[in-house]
């Protein structure tokens, strides 16, 4: 299981052919079964292969970490709001304001059960399973931010591609710096929160 040509089979089924044939139209139950199989095919590589732990980084990186995040999250809140109010301002921040209820449901659910997963996935697994593969941390970086994108391939939705793909840079360049699968998660689910807030839910795939 640790050869190149095995991880590199591994690599095209996780994540090019299995995020393509999500996008084509068969049972959900079965996609949602080979999901579950995929997902936890990942966790027993990483604890019983790769030997790694989810890990916390230290407080000095936890403090870089929230002044960045919260300066970009600033840079996102701005753009995002021109852009709902722009091109569909009753949408803008809908869900909060008429269903708060449904609208702390739906943050609870993405933030632990959808942003979570995909990290330890997209970020601890691909980083750590690959990383003796790439020697260019750049283009390691860029192909992670076209993978995640190609994992919600699904959506059909141009704008959602653009979307993964922007946010597949920074959370793969925070994962880099931080080494941390909790503050990655963190962000992740901080950025894609106000998304679903500001308006842009329904474009996203979030229930509204």
């Amino acid at each position: 299981m640790s050869t190149t040509t095995y991880k590199g089979i591994e690599f095209l089924i996780i994540f090019i052919l299995l995020p393509i044939s999500f996008a084509i139209d068969y049972s959900i139950k079965l996609k949602m079964g080979i999901g579950l199989i995929g997902f936890l095919y990942v966790i027993y590589v990483l604890l019983k292969v790769e030997k790694k732990k989810i890990k916390i980084a230290p407080d000095l990186k936890c403090q870089i970490f929230w002044k960045q995040t919260i300066l970009k999250l600033v840079i996102i809140g701005i753009l995002t709001f021109l852009f709902v109010w722009l091109t569909d301002n009753k949408s803008l921040f809908n869900v909060l304001l008429n269903k708060p209820k449904l609208w702390l449901f739906i943050l609870f659910v993405y933030s632990f059960f959808s942003v979570y997963p995909q990290e330890i996935i997209y970020r601890t697994f691909y980083f750590e399973r690959y990383k003796e593969l790439f020697k260019n941390e750049t283009l390691f970086i860029f192909l992670n931010a076209i993978i995640f994108s190609l994992g919600h391939i699904f959506f059909r939705n141009s704008l959602v591609i653009i979307l993964t793909f922007l946010g597949g840079l920074l959370f793969a360049t925070t994962y880099v710096k931080t080494q941390s699968t909790i503050l990655v998660s963190i962000e992740h689910a901080i950025y894609g929160s106000w998304l679903f807030t500001v308006g842009m839910g329904a474009m996203l795939g979030f229930p509204t």
